[in-house]
């Protein structure tokens, strides 16, 4: 399943329906059609199977790689987790859920432009059919979730925690959740989804930013960028899909030219840039470090917290071939509707907690600081 922040529900491809022999569709105008995001009802002229069911509760799935939107039924079905040790080995143990789980059954068609291995999206926006929500309810457990993504070289899972820490990473031997930079979450007021109803607010995961530096020299942007306003532009949003941070073109420009200055300081050779990468450097004239490529740190300050979200260079240089690495930061355009987006490759290696009780966002320091990483099978 592709991991979405920005996702409602959970959907995928349910082949033939075979293996599903306990589904049961959410009828429409039902007390459970109700209390999710619904989009009237759906029906289906093809023979009977799970994700093809008449008078069913009508959702929206939705694919942002190929940008193509669905309307599908909603169903339920038992959800099977089973335990894991300290160690990262199974014991055996397994647990079933004390309510249906709801997903959708989407078209085969709906994959386009995912890997060959992908059946589907996994949702965790704030909503009612979001993994974290259904199994927080689920399960008593606090509604809080959190995500640590390895580096994608690293060719290893990840985790994704519901229900809060403690996150135990060895050999480091504290808990990263006593460690965590606080900042509030904010509501979009007016919704980010492909498909809402008018009035809806968004239910992604927006910050407010109080600055950018490179180096400790604050980047020269335009201020009202980065709040909310009420046409719901403006802010920086999370996102899991996009793989580099997208920058307004003023913000970019501004990044780049402080990036290089900096990066002139400690005699880091510039060489022609490489698409879709605005800045990139010869690699031989950059050292390396615990924390990947020595270069300048880049800084975001979080609002509500004395704090910066520190970018090493594992997180803001990309190797394009053995020669060249390149700012991975991308321009977004002038009139994006979200001037910051930070994207996947950034958030590598850092315990990233969504606290939906306290509306707070949590960043660690990098693992790689330290001497770890996401993909070593936690302690919980």
């Amino acid at each position: 399943m592709v991991i979405d922040l920005g996702g409602q529900h959970t959907w995928f491809d349910c082949g033939n329906g075979s293996d599903l022999p306990t589904y049961r569709p959410i009828k429409c105008g039902s007390r459970k059609c109700r209390n999710v995001k619904n989009f009237g009802c759906v029906g289906c002229n093809l023979p009977r199977k799970p994700g093809c069911t008449n008078n069913t509760c009508g959702v929206a799935s939705y694919n942002p790689y190929s940008n193509d939107l669905y309307a599908q039924g909603i169903g339920e079905d038992a959800l099977y987790i089973d335990s894991v040790s300290t160690n990262g080995l199974s014991i055996g143990l397994s647990y079933h859920s004390p309510q249906p789980y709801l997903f959708s059954c989407a078209n085969s068609d709906l994959l386009r432009g995912l890997s060959n291995s992908t059946t589907g999206m996994s949702g965790l926006a704030n909503t009612t059919t979001s993994l974290h929500t259904q199994m927080s309810a689920q399960f008593n457990l606090p509604h809080k979730f959190a995500i640590c993504m390895p580096s994608a070289s690293d060719y290893v899972i990840g985790q994704i925690f519901i229900g809060g820490g403690k996150y135990m990473y060895p050999p480091y031997d504290k808990d990263i959740a006593t460690e965590l930079s606080t900042t509030p979450l904010v509501i979009n007021p007016v919704s980010t989804a492909p498909a809402y109803t008018e009035g809806d607010p968004s239910d992604e995961y927006f910050i407010y930013i109080k600055s950018i530096s490179v180096d400790h020299k604050v980047v020269a942007v335009n201020s009202s960028l980065l709040s909310i306003d009420k046409q719901g532009n403006g802010g920086t949003k999370l996102s899991t899909i996009i793989p580099y941070t997208k920058l307004e073109t003023s913000i970019y420009k501004a990044l780049v030219d402080n990036f290089n200055k900096a990066a002139a300081l400690r005699k880091i050779k510039r060489v022609a840039s490489v698409e879709p990468f605005g800045a990139c450097f010869s690699s031989k004239s950059i050292a390396t470090s615990q924390t990947g490529p020595l270069v300048p740190y880049i800084d975001i300050g979080l609002a509500g917290n004395d704090h910066d979200w520190r970018f090493y260079g594992a997180n803001t240089m990309v190797a394009v071939n053995k020669n060249v690495m390149c700012l991975a930061f991308l321009d977004a355009g002038s009139k994006p509707r979200t001037p910051i987006v930070i994207g996947g490759y950034q958030m590598e290696n850092y315990v990233i907690e969504f606290d939906l009780v306290s509306s707070k966002l949590g960043i660690s320091n990098s693992l790689l600081y330290h001497n770890t990483t996401c993909s070593q099978s936690p302690l919980r």
